[in-house]
């Protein structure tokens, strides 16, 4: 009924050349036409490398692993004279973009990234990789050998291995023989959490300046070994839309990326449209989409002395499917994305002088404008928290970013950096503008509509102090050998033991202590001993009196001190300056037993995020209960329920009320973003919500209607909270005030007592980013976390993401403090 069956090669590939029948077909090794059936990553990866076996155009190499060891492929092609010297070529394109004066790039290969299906559901760009690397290896025109000759092409063809089996296995499973195009098939409505994420449910297309995620990570380093000039990003999107390639929305474009760029970019497109135009397909540019967050694949390269191209087919969401524009199927889908990788690199070998010109241009005035700076270095650190510090750095490093060690303690701007708790970053470097596009705090737009977040300064997401000015003679040595401090303990002790709480991984440490069944107490107020002063949350381990000899614990704390990278520190005495080591303002603190909702109508991005910061982070184990799964579950193996924002219709009555009753019995339940509201309205917690703004819509056009009503959201900004530090929820934060992401448009009003309002947006809140001046009033003193009993519990509730990204190191914290101070809150 829509050929799809028979669809072979020639449906998709140029019929006017000739190709090797040495080199494999994809039929002939995964063992079906491509389009018939969704590729499974496993046969994916059976043909890349049967495809390199059989090509000399062609290398192949994985570049790391996925979180469910599946590996991350990269396929270097071009011409077999180039393979030889790679190398060499590879040497000779990273000079032209360093201090090398009159570059000659007229002989020098252009560099194409090729990315497909980042995000495992928008399938068609990983499947037309199947032809794209077989019409390079196979095909004898002589313009492909031409193009080959002056083009090295890194083709990635799955950058999400996880999400793409997951999604393959329900496409494949759901389909029918007699195929049928109702929308209402299951084929077409993919279950929760969907392929479109990883294993723990990123979105990995967000993860390009972050790199915390190992497909990112092995991706970046491919990147910056290779800085290429093009890199192509294959997405899908919905059904009824057509095909979309960038530029995008000109208003949309970040400061920070030039003219030139969108002119290139520019250039590029006429070569879609051509190609499309040729094969009869439609499509739309310079609407909807926009090049501004440079943490996804079609911006990052911008910021990199490339040009990042977006493209975003219409998806068929299994094999073929009614939409507004007649029957979509899978391979005409597919027919798109490979076109268009072909029209990338046409436009690649006849642009190439003007690019290569191009990125060798990007850097020497980059250099320029970085000498030119009188503030010459940003420093940056934590002299209470190494550890967060540390991943700081380590995302600098990751984007080939220079970073040095401090080569003496010293105070700017009223902060206090201490020597190897802190780094200084030279402005006068290379990758300047990616240290600005990190650094920057921005809060006036040209437009106030963003794809994405609006603003994501990296000090703020971190919660270190940092400063901007010419501190160059602070500099140490370069860090060319970064590294997380060794945890240990001072000395063995007979009486006790005290840690902290300051560190990023005392949450870890605290955790396999207690799960060692070892007596533990936090301190609720601070105290001296032996000349060092203890904050708030500080916790103590007593020698006496636990289930470990005073030797064996020794040695066990010195192991959690290792392997969670924190001090501990030997006490002999119980006196001391403040509260003594007996005092009732020590706490006895229990094992921590969590559950996370999942599951539908509960966020997957943010259900994730704490899954990753729990099960990767801090090595504490968390049982990920299905919301369909909670009337029969047994609740009381649980302490802690975790309820990432989810739907009011998420749960049934029977399972909210059963929570309830659990949080009366003495739980503590936790709450983010839209769980709140539902907290309010089935009675768990009774809060003030304070409206949003309303803005009356004076002059605005029915065209202009969307826009505007965009305009009133919170798409992802940074705003200052001054904290009560002796409220349990703040333990391990020296300062008085820290940045908090929001994206919503919740506001909770403050209470009348001062002391229930231990976090408080400020009367200036706003950092970095965009909000409405209407809502920012809205959002001045109000209150972004309420804790409220319930019977013997607890009820938390945050109005926005702690853990936005796993890159929001710098409110991971308020999460653990509501698990382990539970009772204390």
């Amino acid at each position: 009924m829509f050929a799809q069956h028979n669809t072979d090669l020639s449906y998709y590939l140029p019929q006017d050349i000739t190709y090797n029948t040495n080199i494999p077909t994809p039929e002939s090794i995964i063992g079906h036409q491509v389009g018939q059936w969704h590729i499974s990553h496993d046969k994916l990866v059976q043909y890349m490398n049967a495809l390199a076996k059989s090509s000399d155009r062609i290398t192949i190499k994985t570049i790391g692993k996925t979180f469910e060891d599946r590996p991350l492929l990269l396929l270097t092609i071009t011409a077999p004279k180039n393979q030889i010297k790679i190398e060499t070529i590879k040497k000779e394109h990273l000079d032209a973009t360093n201090d090398v004066s009159n570059v000659n790039v007229d002989n020098m290969p252009i560099v194409v990234y090729q990315g497909f299906s980042i995000h495992g559901n928008e399938p068609s760009g990983t499947n037309a990789a199947l032809l794209a690397a077989y019409y390079l290896a196979a095909a004898e025109s002589n313009d492909v050998k031409d193009l080959l000759e002056h083009t090295v092409i890194l083709l990635d063809p799955s950058m999400n291995p996880d999400g793409l089996q997951r999604f393959a296995y329900w496409a494949n499973s759901n389909k029918n023989k007699n195929l049928t195009s109702d929308p209402n098939d299951r084929e077409y409505n993919e279950d929760w959490p969907k392929g479109r994420t990883n294993h723990y449910w990123f979105d990995l297309n967000r993860d390009w300046l972050a790199v915390q995620l190992p497909e990112s990570r092995a991706r970046i380093e491919a990147f910056q070994e290779w800085l290429p000039n093009i890199l192509t990003d294959h997405h899908e999107m919905g059904t009824n839309a057509t095909f979309f390639f960038q530029p995008g929305v000109p208003e949309r474009v970040h400061p920070l990326t030039s003219n030139k760029n969108q002119e290139i970019t520019k250039g590029i497109s006429n070569y879609h449209a051509k190609a499309l135009d040729k094969i009869g397909s439609f499509y739309y540019t310079e609407e909807s989409y926009d090049d501004f967050y440079y943490g996804k694949g079609s911006a990052y390269p911008d910021i990199n002395g490339g040009i990042g191209i977006l493209f975003e087919q219409a998806s068929s969401r299994g094999h073929v499917q009614e939409s507004s524009n007649g029957l979509l199927t899978f391979p005409f889908t597919i027919k798109n994305q490979f076109t268009t990788a072909l029209s990338t690199l046409e436009a690649a070998k006849n642009m190439r002088v003007e690019i290569l010109n191009y990125q060798h241009n990007f850097y020497e005035n980059a250099r320029s404008e970085a000498a030119k700076q009188k503030k010459n270095a940003i420093v940056f650190g934590d002299e209470k928290d190494f550890s967060k510090t540390y991943h700081l750095a380590e995302i600098l490093k990751k984007q080939n970013i220079t970073v040095h060690e401090l080569n003496a303690d010293f105070t700017a701007e009223g902060k206090h950096f201490k020597k190897g708790y802190s780094f200084i970053i030279p402005k006068n470097q290379k990758n300047i503008r990616v240290i600005d596009a990190m650094f920057e705090k921005r809060t006036v737009f040209q437009d106030s509509i963003f794809y994405d977040v609006s603003t994501w300064t990296y000090p703020l997401a971190f919660n270190v102090d940092y400063s901007e000015g010419a501190y160059m003679d602070k500099a140490g040595d370069e860090v060319t050998n970064l590294q997380l401090k060794d945890g240990e303990v001072s000395d063995i002790s007979n009486y006790g033991y005290v840690m902290e709480w300051h560190d990023y991984y005392t949450p870890k440490a605290l955790n396999a202590i207690l799960n060692k069944e070892l007596r533990a107490k936090v301190a609720l107020k601070p105290f001296s001993l032996n000349g060092k002063t203890y904050d708030y949350g500080t916790i103590l381990i007593p020698v006496q009196n636990q289930a470990l000899e005073s030797n064996e614990l020794y040695d066990y704390l010195k192991e959690v001190a290792k392997n969670s990278h924190v001090e501990i520190n030997a006490v002999f005495t119980g006196i001391t300056q403040g509260i003594d080591l007996g005092s009732r303002y020590f706490k006895s603190l229990d094992k921590i037993k969590v559950a996370l909702l999942v599951g539908s109508g509960v966020s997957s991005y943010d259900a994730g995020e704490i899954w990753h910061l729990f099960d990767q982070r801090y090595d504490i184990t968390i049982t990920k209960l299905d919301v369909n799964s909670v009337y029969g579950a047994d609740l009381e193996r649980y302490n802690s329920i975790i309820i990432p924002s989810m739907l009011s219709s998420a749960l049934s009555e029977s399972a909210t009320k059963k929570i309830k009753t659990w949080v009366q019995n003495g739980g503590t339940v936790i709450g983010y973003e839209n769980t709140i509201k539902w907290f309010n309205s089935k009675e768990f917690a009774k809060l003030d919500f304070k409206d949003k703004a309303k803005v009356p819509a004076h002059n605005i056009t029915y065209e202009q209607e969307s826009d505007f009503k965009k305009a009133q959201t919170i798409s992802g900004a940074i705003f200052e909270a001054e904290i009560d530090r002796s409220n349990p929820i703040n333990f391990g934060y020296k300062n008085n005030k820290i940045a908090l992401f929001k994206s919503t448009t919740l506001f909770l009003e403050a209470d009348s007592s001062s002391y229930n309002n231990p976090i408080k947006y400020t009367k200036t809140p706003l950092l970095s980013g965009y909000i409405s001046k209407p809502n920012l009033e809205v959002l001045k003193s109000t209150v972004p976390f309420k804790v409220k009993s319930l019977g013997k519990g607890n009820v938390v509730s945050f109005t926005d993401n702690t853990n936005f990204r796993a890159f929001w190191f710098g409110t991971n914290k308020l999460l653990m403090n509501a698990v382990f101070f539970r009772d204390q809150l």
